[in-house]
């Protein structure tokens, strides 16, 4: 078996427990009000602009040359990508400029904040766990997502306000091909260790940002 395949099984119950989330289950399925969408979009930004200063600072951190190169890759791929969600979010009718100069939820900061010290304090192979459990959400679910919503919405196919789910939901397959091959490199246990158990706890602080969504009652009827 190999690294993948096991780290896939070992968090088979926290992904599990994250597509149990009502959210999670209901969203891509039956839509949502637009104004819980434009929510779900600012959460996203406040943690999408971070994964390239996350990458940096792994690849500054780590004396595994290999990895750093496969981390500098990534950090090409993943350059800006917060700015589409701004221009989605525009596309949606909300204010883009309030959510770029805002704060996230209680939930997003606990992730991010949690992302920073787990390469700082514990190991730059921790932000493996983040990216298993990202970008494995999104091929799973975006293209999905943005389907249901766009006939939720009465938008046309190529409607504007949809480019971050679709540009991932389609992206983050070569993303994931390519993490298989990274993480399947990595040989010593401890280091595989690392990333199992924080592909778990990424799964339940990712987890919660919908938990707090869901839980949001003037999310739930607006349009």
């Amino acid at each position: 078996m190999s690294f993948h395949e096991r780290l896939t099984s070992a968090t088979a119950a926290a992904r599990e427990q994250f597509l149990a989330i009502p959210l999670i289950q209901n969203a891509p399925r039956y839509g949502a009000p637009k104004s819980l969408y434009v929510a779900f979009l600012a959460e996203a930004y406040h943690h999408v602009k971070h994964t390239f200063p996350l990458l940096a600072l792994a690849a500054s951190r780590t004396t595994d040359e290999r990895y750093q190169d496969a981390l500098v890759e990534y950090m090409e791929e993943e350059r800006g990508h917060e700015k589409w969600i701004l221009d989605d979010i525009k596309a949606m009718g909300g204010d883009a400029e309030a959510v770029h100069n805002g704060q996230p939820g209680a939930a997003c900061r606990v992730m991010v904040a949690f992302a920073y010290h787990a390469i700082e304090h514990v190991s730059t192979y921790a932000m493996l766990g983040s990216v298993h459990v990202l970008e494995g959400i999104s091929v799973l679910l975006a293209d999905q997502l943005a389907a249901t919503l766009r006939q939720s919405f009465a938008v046309e196919g190529g409607g504007a306000g949809f480019s971050y789910l679709t540009s991932h939901g389609s992206l983050d397959q070569e993303h994931v091909a390519f993490f298989r091959k990274v993480v399947d490199r990595i040989e010593d246990p401890i280091a595989q260790a690392i990333i199992i158990d924080h592909s778990k706890m990424f799964y339940r602080l990712y987890g919660d940002i919908f938990r707090d969504l869901g839980a949001r009652p003037e999310l739930s009827h607006a349009a």
